[in-house]
Parts: structure tokens; sequence; C-alpha cells
């Protein structure tokens, strides 16, 4: 639920009564249950849709299903714009909502084609509908400054061996380090310990049997140091985020209020024109 965008809503003064019945209706737990339930049901679609012998038998329901499914996306999308017209662009995950919706509305015929199997990023809509998944995505956000440092020492770090891992073995071993962009990939693929020792590090040491001196010390400080420094910032940020005082608690109340006091001021005005109803007849 977008409370945010609800909360600018009533905010703006002199606004129809119809935008804001109709923004706390598009912005109710019972409709964003069932735009929910419409998102994983369109990705269970999209799924079946890559099995071809299932798409061969059902493959006309299949896309009435993601059609339907679109058609409910831009009618939600359709009711936001109206409602909040140009409040709707103040928020990030609007323009997230309008991008994953509109590439779907992307011509899936000519050149135009390999844009129809981004269909399946409207699963990603979830990420806004769901504020639990929202505060992952911002204690990742929150944690990119921290991370840059740590992406800076791991590229120098990266491209201090793959230079040396080039001139080392590049003579030999081509395959994997005969230039700096092989030799960048396979000390990737060492880091990550996938094939490292019987796939790359045995064979060359079959020619250089000192090589162990520079593996091990590289996948000690790459993959047991400078990765786990990733885990350890993004952990840390989400820590410090939880131990903050919850702004959508905060944020509910200030709706709560505001929609009281619009409540107060109708009253009041229907009072009024009552009461001036009554005197002059």
């Amino acid at each position: 639920m977008s409370d945010s965008d609800l909360k600018r809503l009533l905010a703006q003064p002199a606004v129809s009564p119809w935008r804001i019945a109709w923004a706390r209706r598009v912005e109710s737990t019972r409709i964003q249950s069932v735009i929910v339930l419409l998102i994983l049901f369109n990705a269970l679609v999209l799924g079946l849709e890559t099995d071809a012998a299932l798409r061969d038998r059902a493959g006309f329901w299949l896309l009435l299903a993601d059609r339907l499914c679109l058609l409910a996306f831009v009618v939600e999308l359709g009711v936001k714009l109206i409602v909040y017209r140009s409040l709707f662009w103040r928020s990030g995950w609007n323009w997230f909502d309008a991008f994953v919706v509109g590439v779907a509305l992307v011509p899936g015929a000519g050149a135009w084609s390999v844009l129809r199997s981004l269909r399946v990023l409207r699963v990603l809509r979830l990420l806004t509908v769901m504020p639990q998944l929202r505060k992952v995505v911002a204690a990742f956000l929150h944690a990119i400054p921290g991370l840059t440092g740590v992406m800076a020492v791991m590229a120098i770090f990266f491209y201090t061996a793959g230079v040396l891992a080039t001139t080392l073995f590049g003579t030999t071993h081509p395959q994997w380090f005969g230039s700096l962009g092989k030799s960048l990939y396979s000390l990737f693929q060492i880091m990550t310990l996938e094939s490292w020792s019987m796939g790359i590090v045995r064979p060359l040491m079959e020619q250089h049997p000192w090589a162990w001196l520079f593996f091990v010390p590289f996948i000690v400080l790459a993959t047991f140091t400078i990765l786990n420094l990733f885990i350890g910032i993004i952990v840390s940020t989400m820590q410090e985020l939880s131990q903050l005082p919850d702004p959508s608690r905060r944020d509910q109340d200030i709706l709560m209020t505001l929609q009281k006091l619009d409540d107060n001021l109708r009253e009041l005005r229907a009072q009024v024109l009552q009461s001036t109803g009554s005197k002059t007849s």
C-alpha cells in the first residue's frame, strides 16, 4: 500500500472528493492483495509459456490470461495517474511500475520481439506492493555507499592479480591467461571456487609447481576476505535500519490523522450548508 502517495494527495489543497475516494480505494488492502495475487498468477503463466508442449496445447488460454493480467495492471496504473496526476511521478516506485508495465505494451513483433521476454519483469512489481520487500531493497540501496569502497579495493586487487597472472602463466596456458581479459575471467571463476582446483590450478601446476603460492593467497584474500566484506556491510546496514523507528508506522499515523481531519471538515461543511439553508427558508 502506497501510503506516501495518498498522504501527498491529502496534503494538497482543494482536492476533489472523488479523487480522494478513488485513491483510498485503489490503495486499500483488498485491492493491493488482489494485485499481489495477479502478479503471482501472471508469473505462473509466464513460466508455463516457456514449455513448448504446453504452449502448443493451451497457448491461446495462456495468452488470454497474460493479456487479462496486463489489462488489470494497466487499469490500476491508469487510475493512479488520473487520481494522483503529477503526484504520481514523485515516487521512484511509481516510475518503476510504469516502466515494468510499459515494457509489456511494446509490440512483440519484428525488431521489438526481443522485448517480449522482458514481460517477466512484471514479477518485480512485488517489490512495489509488498512493504517487506521494499525494506530489503531500501537496505541494499542504503548499503551502496559502503559497497563502493569495497568494490574499488576489489577492482584494484583484481587488476593487479590479472596482470601478474597474464605475465606468469599467459605463455604456457593462453586459454586461461593469454590476455588480461581472460585472466580476469579465470580469476573470477577461481574466486567463486568453481572448478578452480582440478579445472585450472592443478593442470597449471604441472608446468608451474610453485603456482599455488599465487593462487592460495589470492583465494584467501578475494573469497574469504573481500567477498565477505560485501555480506558484512549489507548485514550491518539491515541491522541499523531495523533499529530505527518504523517510518511506515509513523506515516500511517499521519495518514490516519489527515483522514480524520478531512472527514471532520466534510462534516463541518455539511453542517454549515445545512444551517445556511435553514436560515434562508
